[in-house]
């Protein structure tokens, strides 16, 4: 369980560090180029979910999101004997979420700044949470080959 919130503390810390710095060094919409036509970043206020979506709809966004982080908890506290897949998977996405949830108690919009131009920008957070459900998936096709 140690391991656990270690790594949902390593995410929140690397996602609110990159933001942090992001929000010192960045204007909003400038683009920095690290990998020229490849890799920006960006400064983005995004106050929905994925793609800018429902961000008319924030402070219900909020309190939906909140109560999901409830029960992202519990599930964790709950996964004492889940395997090492699950809960790296749980630690990831939860680790993102609050990462985050932060950001919209903070700022009432996520900060956003990974540009790849091709795809809508996001930051460390989202990664986070995009790796832990891919984990996840995984592990659930994999059980399921098994039985």
């Amino acid at each position: 369980m140690i391991f656990f919130y270690a790594l949902v503390g390593a995410v929140i810390l690397l996602d609110q560090l990159s933001k942090f710095f992001v929000l010192r060094y960045l204007s909003p919409r400038a683009s920095v180029s690290l990998i020229p036509h490849v890799l920006d970043l960006t400064l983005v206020r995004n106050p929905g979910v994925a793609f800018g979506l429902f961000s008319s709809y924030a402070p219900l966004l909020f309190t939906i999101i909140t109560m999901s982080l409830v029960f992202l908890f519990l599930v964790s506290n709950r996964s004492q004997g889940a395997s090492s897949a699950e809960r790296w998977a749980i630690s990831l996405i939860l680790g993102g979420a609050v990462g985050n949830w932060i950001d919209r108690l903070r700022f009432a919009a996520v900060i956003d700044f990974i540009d790849f131009r091709i795809w809508p920008v996001f930051n460390l957070a989202d990664t986070a949470i995009t790796i832990g459900v891919g984990l996840y998936f995984i592990h659930v096709l994999r059980s399921k080959e098994k039985s």
